[in-house]
């Protein structure tokens, strides 16, 4: 980091600055409306055009994340730069990091961005991880299936997301034809986790260390993909306070200024075991913009700005189901059968274009109990399909 960039560290970032964000999908468009709420300009640089977040941006910068000169002149223009997607080669971050601060840094961005070397500095620093093995050839994968057995979950390496790049071995037999499918010579093998829940915390530091946390939210997936979120979830008080001091430990270890969610499974024995880390606001947190007194993406404006961070308070029990492109199949969705559910907020994230398994939206209810929330939210999605 250099001399000048340490300077600027400690100085708020105050209201009518322009804050710069790599990656232009809904993550970065509820960014943005967060951002526009406080009263800052925002930024996005993506090979997208008339994307989600370019939408509600006040400049949309359509290039290569590989477009080094593009990348500066984005950094030159702004106060910071964040993330909404991962999936930012490191050499961008490190380009945008010679003229504004980039949060969180981009050796968080390298960590978590390839699954190897997030198992292994999980474990190195003493959380716990779903047992592992790196596979670098087939022969190397016969090897480790030995030792972890079946099942398993062969992934590749470096940019995964919503289930892409892996296939899940449930013999020794199946080994090959799936190391031929991943068709890549850097995996690693995961050891099958029976598990009751899948959980997340989405923490948040500041740039003075101070943290937050919106509470252990409970996940159910379909097709890897997140479906419906509840929170609070439905665990022990001892489960949340453990996963809860699991993410803090995350975040501080890695010196994350910015938001991160740590994903876990929950065994039948209520173990805790971290599945994967995302260094930006997340999904499962979508309702946190309805639900809480300060949403994941304030808090990522607050951050990143050097300012304090919000109440995370959950006003009232809550659910969020997303919509994917296959709410789409029989034509428009019936919103007005939706919304005559009082409870239910519609967010829609201005994507063009339709696709089965694309993300399009979410809706978010609440209620006087989480079970009574989710209950309502997927009556509502039920409803726009007819």
């Amino acid at each position: 980091m250099s001399h000048g960039q340490d300077e600027r560290t400690h100085q708020a970032i105050l209201q009518g600055a322009t804050l710069g964000v790599l990656g232009s999908g809904q993550l970065g468009r509820m960014f943005a409306i967060a951002a526009r709420r406080m009263g800052y300009r925002v930024h996005t640089l993506s090979p997208e055009s008339d994307s989600p977040t370019g939408q509600v941006a006040d400049q949309e910068i359509t290039a290569s994340y590989e477009d080094l000169d593009a990348v500066s002149e984005f950094a030159k223009r702004v106060s910071v730069v964040t993330f909404e997607f991962e999936n930012v080669p490191s050499a961008t971050a490190e380009v945008a990091a010679r003229f504004a601060p980039v949060r969180p840094a981009g050796q968080v961005l390298h960590v978590s961005q390839h699954r190897l070397r997030e198992k292994s500095y999980l474990a190195e620093h003493g959380f716990p991880v779903t047992p592992f093995r790196a596979v670098r050839s087939a022969e190397e994968l016969q090897v480790a299936i030995r030792e972890l057995g079946c099942p398993a979950v062969l992934k590749t390496a470096g940019w995964g997301y919503d289930g892409k790049g892996q296939a899940k071995i449930h013999s020794a037999s199946e080994a090959l034809s799936a190391w031929e499918r991943l068709g890549t010579n850097e995996t690693i093998l995961e050891g099958f986790v029976d598990f009751r829940l899948e959980v997340s915390v989405i923490g948040v530091r500041g740039v003075d260390g101070q943290f937050a946390h919106f509470g252990l939210l409970e996940n159910s997936h379909s097709n890897h993909i997140l479906d419906v979120t509840v929170a609070p979830a439905r665990v022990s008080a001892r489960v949340a306070a453990e996963a809860e001091a699991i993410a803090r430990g995350v975040l501080e270890s890695l010196n994350v200024v910015g938001v991160l969610c740590v994903e876990m499974f929950l065994t039948h024995d209520d173990r805790l075991l971290i599945n994967e880390l995302a260094p930006r606001p997340h999904n499962s947190g979508h309702l946190t913009f309805d639900a809480n007194v300060t949403s994941q993406f304030e808090q990522q404006v607050r951050a990143i700005c050097g300012l304090p961070l919000g109440s995370t308070e959950l006003l009232r029990p809550a659910a969020m189901a997303n919509l994917l492109g296959d709410i789409w199949a029989n034509g428009e969705p019936r919103w007005a059968e939706a919304l005559r559910l009082p409870e239910v907020k519609l967010h829609l994230y201005g994507k063009s274009s339709a696709r089965a398994g694309r993300k399009m939206g979410h809706l978010t209810a609440m209620a006087n109990s989480a079970d009574e929330a989710e209950r309502i939210v997927r009556e509502a999605r039920r409803r726009l399909m007819g």
